[in-house]
């Protein structure tokens, strides 16, 4: 590890089952469960090129970079998130694997060649804002959480437009959303295939979503993941989630 001098209010996390390390804020939007189920999802390219929109703080990317040799590009609207991610590869000394973009997801184009991604991940904002919606006063949390600076179709079209044919994207999401997601998504032919549906107990509705869809895959052949419980009925985080925190158990 390179000593990384902190600003005040961050520290650094490890990330997962990892010897990765990240640096952190209250002040702005931390990783969640979220990001660490769908860094674990898809097949990872052993070697090619990964993408990571919406990418926050990087958690996506970081943890993803333990499971392989691909380059991995943190694509970040937010300047505070995207210097943060940078100071995290430079703190784990991955330099030579992961960079990062501070633009907007529809600027992708202007630095990442057409058709040259293997995969794509995105945890992006899960609220669509109208006059319903609950605005947090710290922008960095707005931005995060509510469609202010892009959305659904502007997510799909930029990806359409990155992935190689037969490229993946996952996504992670709310599960109210999935059907205009899959909607949306075919119809920038990027045609879902595994899904799955996490839990916060067992006895409870499903609150995040995960899909992996294919650019210009055939119909047909979705596989519906068994279900991902993330407690047990005392709270504890079921053996499942304890092994993608904390890897596996001796």
């Amino acid at each position: 590890m390179t000593d990384i001098e902190l600003k005040a209010g961050e520290r650094i996390d490890q990330i997962a089952a990892t010897d990765v390390q990240i640096i952190q804020s209250r002040d702005v939007f931390s990783f969640s469960i979220d990001a660490i189920l769908l860094a674990r999802f898809p097949r990872l390219p052993k070697k090619g090129k990964i993408v990571d929109m919406c990418a926050g703080n990087g958690a996506v990317g970081l943890f993803a970079s333990s499971m392989t040799d691909s380059q991995i590009i943190e694509l970040e609207i937010q300047e505070r998130l995207a210097e943060m991610t940078q100071r995290s590869i430079q703190l784990n000394e991955l330099d030579e694997q992961m960079t990062v973009i501070n633009d907007n997801l529809n600027k992708a184009l202007n630095y990442i060649t057409t058709s040259s991604v293997d995969l794509i991940f995105c945890n992006p904002p899960y609220f669509k804002l109208d006059d319903k919606s609950h605005v947090n006063e710290n922008l960095h949390y707005t931005l995060a959480r509510h469609e202010l600076a892009t959305n659904l179709d502007e997510i799909f079209e930029t990806s359409k437009r990155l992935l190689k044919t037969n490229g993946h994207l996952a996504l992670v999401h709310r599960p109210e959303r999935f059907f205009e997601i899959v909607d949306k998504m075919k119809k920038n032919h990027l045609v879902p295939k595994r899904i799955q549906f996490v839990y916060p107990k067992a006895n409870q509705a499903a609150n995040i979503l995960l899909i992996d869809a294919i650019k210009d895959g055939k119909p047909g052949g979705e596989i519906f993941l068994p279900p991902l419980i993330v407690h047990d009925d005392s709270g504890n985080y079921t053996a499942e989630i304890q092994e993608i925190y904390y890897g596996k158990l001796e």
